[in-house]
């Protein structure tokens, strides 16, 4: 699917598979080490293995992922991307994360690969998300709460946030923001 972020980028948002393997490297290659300790809750420069391994497992059913390539760039580099992991205990609720380059904050693309995520979700049969956050990165609970998620536990530096995910779709829906949100909505739904 091709959108624009707000400055006008172009991008295409798609689903990752194994032979993506060089193209998250290189785009968490890109995060500072900051946005990598609010992603992963870890210090560590790199993820481990295992990590980008059971990122770029995607079976469309029990993980949901879509990524995002800047299509104007040389090499069409991936510069975001948002998955869901199925619960096994819970079956209709999904584990939610997304991660955006830095270069890219502020422009609405974590806007974007979540509206993307969330219709696909919705396909999938399931009907909620959590989210895990450290309690200092306000810019993710901001958004967490602003697709409806309530803090339903706390461990530690971790807050957990649960958020429905019809209410998260139409909330994004009459934000139409950024632009580029309208195509998603209407390709996906």
């Amino acid at each position: 699917m091709h959108t624009r972020l707000e400055n006008g980028t172009p991008v295409c948002i798609r689903t990752p598979g194994p032979g993506d393997l060089m193209l998250m490297r290189e785009g968490l290659g890109k995060m500072s080490a900051r946005s990598l300790y609010l992603r992963f809750f870890s210090g560590a420069r790199t993820p481990p293995d295992w990590v980008i391994d059971r990122l770029l497992d995607v079976d469309g059913h029990d993980h949901l992922a879509w990524g995002a390539i800047a299509s104007d760039r040389e090499g069409k580099p991936a510069i975001g991307a948002v998955h869901a992991f199925r619960s096994e205990d819970h079956p209709e609720c999904a584990e939610f994360s997304v991660a955006v380059l830095d270069e890219f904050h502020g422009l609405g693309l974590g806007k974007l690969l979540t509206a993307t995520i969330l219709l696909d979700a919705a396909g999938e049969g399931l009907t909620d998300f959590t989210a895990n956050t450290l309690s200092e990165n306000a810019s993710a609970i901001d958004f967490t709460k602003s697709l409806g998620g309530q803090l339903t536990a706390r461990d530690g530096a971790v807050n957990t946030y649960s958020f429905d995910i019809a209410e998260a779709v139409e909330r994004l829906r009459l934000e139409c923001d950024p632009p580029g949100i309208a195509e998603v909505f209407n390709v996906l739904g």
